[in-house]
């Protein structure tokens, strides 16, 4: 570890980057053709020279992609040594042995554990207490030993405790085969289910499970259908025949219904059956109408509506269960501009709200029928709270998660009775971290066109503003998704070399209310990227940063953001890491054979409208790309991956390669077996994070 006082002086490091850049131009990088491909619309039309770079089938785009690959390696060859260091020391704070908490439903009590030297989870369960004989349901080592990729979700519980159904992907492209395991024999049944989106419910019957299905080229989410066991042919119930919907299913806490969520960004419509009779049709609660966004959940006597019908920030309401129309939702809770209502959690007698204000999130217990309310009370000043594993509907204990950047993964019981809190189990870091040997800070940004952004801040105790400490800044921006100030033993080994870490809250996310979104997307989408360049600045002015020090991360819409980022503030940072990122806005935005593209007409716009397309264009970062210099960037990606195309990520190294007028590193990192979300071993995952880290600290001149 490099203390401050032993960096090297950040003011003499041009020996140093001349070297690094030396081994760089020692490397002959791969330089792909060009093709140009005219791109036509009514909208306006392009010349892509890249285009060729879609054609997953040619050989030739596999050999640019290892050709890439090949340089990477000689490039990062030098700090290999220093890869194994990190990915043994981010390994060694986790305790390979460890638990979950277990979550009661029925007379169980499951969890999910792992053993000492083990890539994947196994899933067990304890009968009547948690301290009664194991059981194991699933071993998820033993079917994924020797496969490139796999991922099992957490098996699905049939009412009568004596089978589950689990989800297994071994591409990487989220397709799931769902099989189905007796408990009381061991035995794995021969029936399956092929090519499925892996979301699946009981009914109470114990021989039907209705799933979900996505369409095989744009893999959006939209048959439902039900599975009976030793049965005949599948029966579809329902096909969403908008594009821009998908659906999802659930069942409810009370167990008496099996609902479908049918969404788009910015409208949603639910219907439901009674899980008692898993041979009925669909009801429909409410249907769809344009900006109207609700959830349902049941409420033993009436539903409760999660809703922005005339509140923009959600609010909820309550109808009668013969009455669902809205005409009979009445408000319980009155919509409030100070706070965003996110989700929401109902128990026999209690009503708990996950809420969002200035920034922070908030858990509001409420005594049904709404007569009485209290917070559950938080100290960090940047923290994140949520729900956890709540499966029981009669009970006074509310389980929440909660966290912070100096505050590992904690799992609370709490009593909404007594609001007594009991803290079940916190994540074990070990290589002798201390929560109290770093520091969290919140600060506010003022952005270039007045507005205040919050930003989250961590760092190792003793830490100067004296402008000498190097950056690292993360963020994401977009479909309302808040990127909350979460704890991470594998971002120590940044803070004990002297970073600091910074989460601009940007908007596109939702941490200050629905505004915050409505403010970051569409036609107001640069803002995102405004405000995390203003962030940037900040650090500097601040003297948080030094000049020049600065490294930026972001992974797939955030890694849109930067894209955008380099292009518009270059000069700001030393290093980009780009993530499955979505670059080529305008070319995907307009070809509908493209999965997930038309739900994502209301996050973007629709490029088919002229003024949609002008605006996009002018921030895409694949059509964005000039002769100019740019820093030192690395860009990873997955030959499988189904929400990013790997194209995307290939076409902008191509385009940067041919076009930079800088001697930096420019790298294309592809894993040719993995999909949008990465490895799928905890332990595999760790390497790629050593890679990139690795790389930073090169550039920064940190050597151990």
């Amino acid at each position: 570890m490099l203390e401050h006082s032993n960096y090297l002086g950040f003011f003499s490091l041009a020996a140093l980057a001349a070297c690094i850049t030396s081994q760089a131009l020692a490397q002959q990088p791969p330089v792909a053709k060009k093709i140009p491909y005219k791109l036509e619309n009514p909208s306006g039309a392009r010349v892509d020279n890249y285009y060729w770079l879609k054609e997953r089938s040619n050989p030739e785009v596999l050999e640019y992609l290892k050709a890439e690959n090949a340089y990477t390696e000689a490039v990062l060859k030098h700090t290999e040594p220093f890869q194994g260091k990190l990915f043994s020391e981010i390994k060694a704070r986790i305790k390979e042995d460890d638990s979950s908490v277990p979550f009661k439903y029925g007379d169980y009590y499951y969890y999910r554990r792992y053993e000492q030297g083990f890539e994947y989870p196994v899933y067990a369960r304890r009968k009547g207490s948690p301290e009664a004989a194991e059981e194991i349901i699933l071993n998820a080592n033993e079917m994924g030993k020797d496969k490139a990729y796999f991922m099992v979700n957490f098996p699905s519980i049939r009412p009568d405790h004596k089978m589950i159904a689990f989800a297994v992907d071994t591409g990487g492209r989220r397709f799931y085969n769902i099989y189905f395991k007796d408990l009381e024999t061991g035995r794995v049944y021969d029936e399956y289910i092929s090519s499925t989106s892996g979301n699946m419910e009981w009914a109470n019957d114990n021989k039907t499970l209705f799933y979900v299905k996505q369409n095989p080229e744009t893999l959006r989410w939209e048959r439902m259908l039900r599975h009976t066991l030793g049965g005949a042919e599948d029966s579809e119930i329902y096909f969403e025949k908008d594009e821009t919907f998908e659906i999802s299913i659930s069942k409810s806490n009370t167990d008496k219904y099996i609902f479908m969520r049918t969404g788009a960004t910015l409208s949603t419509e639910y219907r439901y059956l009674s899980a008692d009779a898993p041979g009925d049709g669909l009801k429909i609660f409410y249907p769809r109408q344009e900006k109207l966004e609700y959830d349902v959940e049941d409420g033993g006597d009436v539903f409760y509506i999660l809703n922005n019908g005339d509140a923009r920030n959600f609010k909820v309401s309550v109808c009668p269960k013969d009455k669902t129309v809205r005409e009979n939702w009445s408000d319980l809770l009155a919509h409030r501009d100070s706070a965003l209502v996110e989700s929401l959690e109902v128990f026999k007698n209690w009503l708990v709200l996950k809420e969002r204000e200035d920034g922070l999130p908030r858990l509001r217990v409420i005594n049904r029928p709404g007569n009485d309310a209290h917070l559950v009370k938080f100290d960090d000043p940047a923290y994140v709270a949520d729900f956890g594993d709540n499966f029981e509907y009669d009970t006074d204990w509310l389980r929440f998660t909660y966290e912070s950047l100096t505050t590992p993964l904690s799992i609370y019981d709490y009593n909404m009775v007594s609001k007594e809190k009991n803290m079940m189990k916190r994540q074990i870091v070990l290589g002798g971290f201390q929560p109290d040997a770093y520091v969290s800070e919140r600060v506010w940004v003022t952005a270039r066109d007045g507005e205040k952004v919050p930003m989250s801040l961590v760092y190792k105790k003793g830490f100067k503003n004296d402008g000498t400490h190097p950056a690292y800044v993360y963020s994401y921006g977009s479909y309302g998704y808040s990127t909350d100030p979460d704890f991470s033993s594998v971002r120590l080994s940044l803070l004990d070399r002297g970073f600091v870490y910074a989460i601009p809250h940007i908007r596109g996310g939702s941490e200050m209310g629905r505004r915050w979104y409505e403010d970051g997307r569409q036609m107001k989408k640069k803002n995102t990227f405004y405000d995390f360049i203003d962030a940037t600045k900040y650090l500097v002015e601040q003297k948080y940063a030094a000049p020049g020090h600065i490294y930026a991360e972001g992974g797939s819409a955030g890694g849109l953001l930067m894209g955008a980022v380099l292009n518009m503030a270059p000069e700001l940072y030393k290093g980009v890491l780009a993530e499955v990122p979505f670059v080529d806005v305008v070319t995907t935005m307009l070809d509908p054979d493209i999965p997930l593209t038309t739900g994502e007409y209301d996050e973007w716009g629709n490029p088919n409208n002229k003024d949609a397309y002008d605006y996009i264009l002018s921030y895409s970062p694949y059509d964005n790309v000039a002769a100019k210099a740019y820093p030192n960037i690395l860009i990873t990606t997955g030959l499988n991956d189904s929400q990013v195309q790997y194209w995307e990520p290939a076409k902008l190294a191509a385009k940067l390669r041919a076009m930079k007028t800088d001697n930096n590193i420019l790298l294309l990192r592809t894993d040719l077996d993995v999909g949008h979300g990465g490895k799928s071993g905890r332990f595999e995952s760790l390497k790629l994070a050593a890679l990139e880290y690795a790389f930073f600290m090169d550039l920064e001149g940190i050597k151990e």
